[in-house]
């Protein structure tokens, strides 16, 4: 079974469980899919609704994230400032993501003018567009980043793959699927295409305009 669907960076949650950490009085850690995020302790319950916000957010610069600064502020190229989610370690125990109360959600939620009231939606629901979240990208390299000669072409198909801990409550079926194991590595996604005597190179985002200096088009000419 295959899944394509665009990444909810924020999204209406339920918190599966909640566990204490080894010598920590301050904070436990909530399972939130199959994620685990260390909390406050205290400050949630089992099967409450919440805003989870996945790594590789970037969050807006907002009172309710102001305890995120000294870890996670950054200030991209074009300005923009905010607070990166990484995956990050707390005695011990593995954070992958944060947890916000629906409460505190809806003061950023309004504060930003819409009238929507989080609590009404429904689990799974993508609020990241409402909440002002988008995907951290880092700075691209110079030779990286191209001229661009247009978006990115709407002939071919652009996929993004949710992560399996998104997928808890589709286990029962996957686990009957034969998959084969790969490794992910660190790189750069780029597309070649061939269409109508045309051939281009894109990189993620966009196609590029073949220059020198470019190490899209420089593979291309080595391949």
């Amino acid at each position: 079974m295959e899944k394509f669907s665009m990444r909810k960076l924020a999204s209406i949650q339920r918190i599966k469980e909640i566990n204490p950490i080894e010598g920590a009085d301050r904070i436990e850690v909530a399972t939130v899919n199959g994620w685990d995020v260390v909390v406050k302790k205290d400050l949630y319950e089992e099967g409450e609704k919440v805003v989870y916000c996945e790594i590789d957010s970037f969050l807006p610069i907002e009172p309710e994230f102001e305890f995120l600064r000294k870890s996670s502020y950054k200030k991209l190229t074009n300005g923009q400032e905010g607070f990166r989610l990484k995956s990050i370690r707390m005695r011990g125990q593995i954070s992958q993501g944060l947890v916000i109360p629906i409460e505190d959600a809806n003061k950023i939620v309004k504060r930003n003018g819409a009238r929507t009231d989080l609590n009404l939606e429904n689990i799974g629901t993508d609020v990241s567009n409402l909440l002002g979240i988008v995907k951290y990208e880092p700075p691209i390299p110079a030779q990286l980043s191209g001229k661009m000669k247009g978006y990115f072409p709407s002939f071919i198909r652009k996929t993004d793959q949710e992560r399996i801990q998104n997928l808890t409550e589709d286990y029962e079926e996957l686990k009957h699927d034969t998959y084969f194991v790969t490794e992910k590595l660190d790189g750069s996604s780029v597309t070649f295409y061939y269409v109508d005597g045309e051939f281009g190179v894109c990189s993620r985002n966009i196609e590029l305009l073949e220059t020198e200096d470019n190490s899209y088009w420089r593979a291309c000419r080595n391949l």
